[in-house]
């Protein structure tokens, strides 16, 4: 069995496994950082698993800005310490830890003032590239460059020639937020963790004195409770943070802040320029960011106040922001006609003390490890680039004085595909030749799979007709759709539409077209039949309705209540704080009764 494969039948083994004795660390969370903890926590030789709710990545995790960065922003914030740390870790990524995965890209800052504004931004670039560097390492990224608006126009011709006089150009990165989770989730398993999306933690169970023991997980897809014992508990929830504070009990813990971050995606062949785009606003930062078949344009900042935190949208009103915003920069202005995606997602921002009306653009991103009880570790807060050391300081704490007997190892660990990338890209022409790929398609594989693309063209020679790309989905092998559903955990067909592929939004019609061709490649590894593949597509398709229809809508109110009408097929329980504490003491009491019965049995 390949140990990183996250097929059905290593799900079914992991879960057999899940209750069968006590774990040194079991997480609560399969974001960037959830996932990150389990990379850490595993390879410090602990006994590990990690649950999560939805499918990997659903939440936050895949719907960021996609950016592995500093922030150039905090610096206005005078938050040194978070900038430089951020900038270290997008520089390990880039040169050790995922460099498949995450690529350097130019960006611009438009220049509006002719005298002062050029210096001013010139030492605020140059102090971000200075808290990027460490004495005695090759720095990672070119230093900054500076043009006028000649220069500019000739690097981005769309860019409106009223709306700046020049430019400083700077680098940063950009990554596939949802690739990186499932890569490190991957690579947990690799080294022996337990990985189990669809499952949920609906109660946390503890002992005489209080402590947290371990948790009772929900199978969603078969609706079994297993009793789940571990030594640590770690919760990296984001948004859901005081939810599953809540099944513990007590009055501590963290609060946290959900602010809306809302994306639009437009045709790279809309756009004529040749670097991303960074500009402050008014309410938040625009971002116009380069992908190969797209740009993305992002991002607002807006506070969540529905009760409903799994399928946040863009609304009209998001959506004519970021056109608004986009437009004073570019020479050539959008349309709603140009767009042909959009997502959003809700940022966990850690509010201590926040005053009632404070912008959570305000509030500082650095993360915060508590233990509202003992035994529950919880973090919350922090950015996908800093996600390594959000997982590192997680661990240490749950340890405690362990620690310096078990010190984390992933500074210098590549992820699964990351090792030999290097000589993978040094031959990348021979295998284009081999396969007849483009330069575009080796690098789109490359850029996906790393050194695990062996895995995709051994697909390809076991059966040549994967070798071609979906006829309605043109950016993707066959062989990639077949490889998400036998080695990178899907469940539903929206796992492969969201994530595994972004045909949600990379596409006009959000991979309709393509839904039917995918159902029928996966079915025979999923174990579909017919009427299984028929229900999945159409439960894709009223999805994709039910988002276009909410982003149609001006409030979340109404842009929510239009998304819900659609059900998940496999729904979260409605765990409120209040519902899930009760439950979790209702849980806890049927796990004591059950004593009688060995550790892995079914509730």
């Amino acid at each position: 069995m390949d140990h990183s494969a996250l097929s059905l039948a290593r799900r079914a083994q992991d879960l057999a496994a899940l209750g069968q004795t006590e774990l040194d660390v079991l997480v609560i969370g399969g974001g960037v950082t959830g996932a990150g903890i389990a990379v850490d926590a595993v390879t410090r030789g602990l006994t590990t698993a990690i649950v999560e709710a939805q499918d990997w990545a659903a939440g936050t995790s895949s719907r960021s800005s996609k950016l592995a960065h500093g922030g150039l922003r905090y610096l206005l914030m005078l938050d040194f310490k978070l900038v430089h740390e951020a900038l270290t870790e997008r520089d390990r990524l880039l040169s050790t830890t995922a460099p498949h995965l995450v690529k350097a890209v130019p960006f611009l800052y438009p220049l509006t003032h002719r005298v002062w504004e050029r210096p001013y931004v010139a030492t605020g670039v140059g102090m971000y590239d200075l808290l990027a560097h460490t004495p005695g390492r090759k720095r990672a990224l070119p230093i900054q460059k500076h043009y006028f608006a000649k220069g500019l126009k000739r690097v981005f011709p769309d860019f409106k020639k009223t709306a700046a006089v020049g430019a400083v150009r700077y680098f940063d990165a950009e990554v596939d937020d949802a690739r990186l989770v499932l890569t490190l989730v991957r690579t947990a398993a690799f080294y022996g963790a337990l990985a189990l999306a669809r499952t949920e933690v609906v109660a946390l169970t503890r002992d005489a004195s209080g402590k947290v023991t371990g948790a009772v997980v929900r199978d969603l897809l078969t609706g079994e409770d297993i009793q789940v014992r571990a030594k640590r508990v770690i919760a990296a929830t984001g948004v859901w943070t005081e939810r599953t504070e809540a099944l513990a009990g007590g009055t501590g813990g963290l609060r946290v802040l959900a602010s809306k971050g809302a994306h639009i995606v437009v045709p790279k062949d809309r756009i004529d320029g040749q670097m991303g785009v960074i500009s402050r606003t008014d309410k938040s930062v625009l971002f116009i960011i380069p992908w190969q078949h797209y740009w993305l344009i992002g991002t607002t900042d807006t506070p969540w106040e529905e009760v409903n935190l799994e399928h946040p949208v863009a609304t009209a009103k998001d959506v004519d922001y970021l056109l608004e915003q986009a437009n004073k920069l570019l020479a050539r202005p959008l349309t709603k006609t140009d767009v042909i995606g959009f997502y959003a997602g809700l940022r966990p921002l850690l509010q201590p003390g926040t005053k009632a009306g404070t912008s959570s653009a305000k509030i500082s991103r650095e993360h915060t490890v508590a233990a509202p009880v003992p035994g529950l570790t919880v973090i919350a807060g922090g950015k996908l680039t800093t996600y390594r050391v959000m997982a590192e300081d997680a661990v240490d704490f749950a340890l405690g004085e362990d620690a310096t007997r078990r010190p984390s190892i992933t500074k210098d660990l590549p992820l699964l595909g990351a090792q030999g990338f290097t000589a993978v890209q040094n031959g990348a022409r021979h295998l284009a030749r081999r396969y007849g790929w483009t330069k575009e398609r080796t690098a789109h594989l490359l850029g996906r799979y790393g050194t695990l693309v062996s895995e995709i063209t051994d697909l390809i020679d076991a059966d040549p007709s994967l070798g071609e790309p979906l006829e309605a989905g043109r950016h993707y092998l066959k062989a990639e759709v077949v490889y998400a559903a036998t080695h990178e955990g899907v469940v539903h067909l929206e796992d492969i539409m969201m994530s595994r592929t972004r045909l949600n939004y990379e596409v006009a019609d959000a991979g309709l077209a393509a839904s039917e061709e995918i159902a029928k490649l996966v079915a025979p590894a999923l174990g579909w039949s017919r009427a299984r593949r028929n229900r999945e597509v159409e439960a894709y398709r009223e999805r994709v309705e039910a988002e276009r229809a909410a982003a149609t809508m001006e409030s979340d109110a109404e842009a929510e209540a239009a998304r819900l009408l659609v059900k998940d097929l496999t729904p979260m329980e409605d765990l409120g704080a209040a519902e899930a504490a009760e439950q979790a003491e209702e849980l806890a009491a049927a796990v004591e009764d059950s004593v009688a019965k060995p550790s892995g049995s079914k509730l």
